[in-house]
């Protein structure tokens, strides 16, 4: 006789295919996927991390959060070896989600039926998630890394994703009209390849890929990404964070910052040994690091406020 703990596993297993089957998960699946986030959620039920954090998160990096997800015992978080567009820049929203497999016509027919006849989508399925982008969001795609014949992504979407999103792509596979999404200003992108070819979408002929999952929990890498993940996107590597530990990051990273502003100016002036800042801290020198806090407080590249209130926490 099954254990209680087997049966419910069968129910969220049956739960999730069900979810899959009707394409877009739903918001109460995706409630049930996240339960650590307890702030606000869109009404499709993606945790809805604030823009204010979002906005901080621009100063992060992957070694900051990589640290604190590790210490969270998040440890499939990150994936790397892309190529990019504007790699220089940095990249961070909200992940919407799309999973598609290799093309199957039977799967493909009824999809393409269900979504035209009864959701009343329109176009092909490479543009049914698109629709639902709005301002801030990180379009992250399981494309498999389907490189010939594969791209579902090529100037005219990516120039629809940008006006939707203001924001680039996480894409796991090969994009198409690589010039033409170089122009866009602020497309900042992560991608597996590029390919002149163009996906084939026609389940009575040619056909190379099938959506199968909108907002679904999706693999892209070695990384676990669920839909509503703040995207960090920088230096030829993205890591999702969890909604419920990005302001962990943000804040842990802007301490490090200032804590890292601080040592190398005292190692510069020779106040202080290497082995001095590159260790834990004196009494003495967290003392000279808080007096340095409220001497250059409006200089920093960290807000007063969250100055003021890391000075609170501390006991100098």
């Amino acid at each position: 006789m099954p254990s209680a703990l087997q049966l419910s596993f069968s129910v969220v297993c049956l739960c999730f295919v069900a979810s899959l089957t009707a394409q877009q998960i739903s918001k109460e699946e995706l409630i049930f996927l996240t339960p650590e986030w307890k702030g606000e959620r869109f009404e499709d039920g993606r945790p809805k991390v604030s823009n204010d954090i979002l906005e901080r998160m621009n100063g992060v990096t992957l070694e900051e959060a990589w640290a604190v997800l590790k210490g969270e015992n998040f440890k499939h978080q990150y994936a790397e070896n892309w190529e990019t567009i504007n790699p220089d820049s940095v990249l961070v929203g909200r992940a919407v989600t799309a999973v598609f497999v290799p093309g199957r016509p039977d799967i493909h027919r009824v999809i393409d039926e269900r979504g035209h006849n009864e959701d009343g989508r329109v176009k092909s399925q490479n543009a049914w998630t698109i629709d639902l982008l709005i301002k801030g969001d990180v379009y992250v795609v399981n494309q498999f890394g389907a490189h010939l014949d594969g791209p579902t992504i090529g100037d005219n979407l990516a120039n629809s994703i940008f006006a939707k999103t203001g924001n680039g792509i996480v894409y796991d596979g090969a994009v198409r009209d690589i010039d033409g999404l170089k122009e866009i200003g602020g497309f900042t992108s992560f991608f597996r390849s590029y390919h002149p070819s163009h996906h084939l979408n026609n389940p009575e002929g040619a056909l190379n890929t099938t959506l199968i999952g909108i907002n679904t929990p999706t693999r892209i890498g070695m990384a676990t990404v669920m839909p509503g993940d703040v995207v960090l996107g920088r230096d030829g590597g993205v890591i999702f964070i969890p909604p419920h530990l990005a302001e962990k990051v943000v804040k842990t990273s802007e301490v490090v910052r200032l804590r890292d502003m601080f040592g190398h100016q005292r190692l510069r002036e020779q106040k202080y040994t290497a082995g001095q800042i590159d260790t834990r801290w004196s009494d003495a020198i967290e003392k000279d690091f808080s007096q340095w806090l409220n001497d250059n407080i409006d200089d920093l590249p960290v807000s007063k406020e969250e100055i003021k209130e890391l000075l609170k926490t501390r006991t100098w």
